[in-house]
């Protein structure tokens, strides 16, 4: 485990505008995807869960069908199939997940969020897009005065939230299974829970499972 120091964490907007323009090329396949799909959400999409919690968890930004379609962060794409079973299995979560915004689902003591808010296109944003959304993974970061545990998934969300509590990257290089330990939190590094790793086996259900049960039992003690 790596122990590194953390610097303060300063406010900012907790969410981008519906509309935001910080970010010109996101903000063109934001447009371009509402005259395709008006009927879908095509918008920053928002932290979700309770920020009294004490994990957060941080991907790495909306899918184009998943969370830009639906409002609601890993919600209506693989990716978010395997997490919610984990979360639910982890007691994390509460209820049946069925993929869409409305199934009742519940957050217990966990957020999660994205390094970047808005889908970019083929799911690649680039450094300055990162870099220009990072003030809000900061500000969520500082809402969360019981934070204890961030669980990164892949090495964007990883570098992203680094910079994001002030530390340099080479004091806490990225490998999955990885903890990292800024003051009172615990980073703990997982590859993304994306179709493409799971279908090549870069990262199976137990390797997910096997982070979520460390945080669990890190969390209990």
């Amino acid at each position: 485990m790596t122990t590194i120091s953390t610097t303060s964490l300063l406010p900012a907007s907790i969410e981008p505008d519906r509309n935001c323009p910080l970010c010109p090329r996101l903000a063109e396949f934001r447009a371009e995807a509402r005259t395709k799909q008006p009927g879908w959400f095509n918008s920053p999409v928002a932290s979700f869960g309770d920020a009294d919690a004490r994990l957060l968890i941080v991907g790495l930004a909306p899918g184009l069908q998943g969370a830009n379609r639906t409002g609601r962060p890993f919600t209506g794409d693989y990716a978010g199939d395997l997490l919610y079973a984990t979360l639910l299995e982890f007691g994390f979560a509460e209820g049946v997940y069925e993929a869409r915004p409305d199934d009742g689902l519940r957050l217990i003591d966990c957020r999660i969020s994205n390094a970047v808010r808005c889908v970019p296109p083929q799911n690649k944003p680039l450094p300055i897009e990162i870099n220009t959304c990072r003030k809000f993974l900061v500000a969520t970061i500082a809402t969360m005065p019981r934070l204890r545990a961030i669980v990164l998934l892949g090495r964007i969300a990883h570098e992203s939230t680094v910079k994001a509590l002030g530390l340099r990257n080479a004091t806490a290089p990225f490998t999955h299974g990885a903890v990292h330990k800024a003051g009172n939190i615990r980073l703990y590094d997982s590859y993304h829970c994306s179709r493409y790793n799971t279908n090549t086996g870069v990262l199976t259900p137990k390797m997910f499972r096997d982070v979520f049960a460390q945080v669990r039992a890190d969390l209990d003690r």
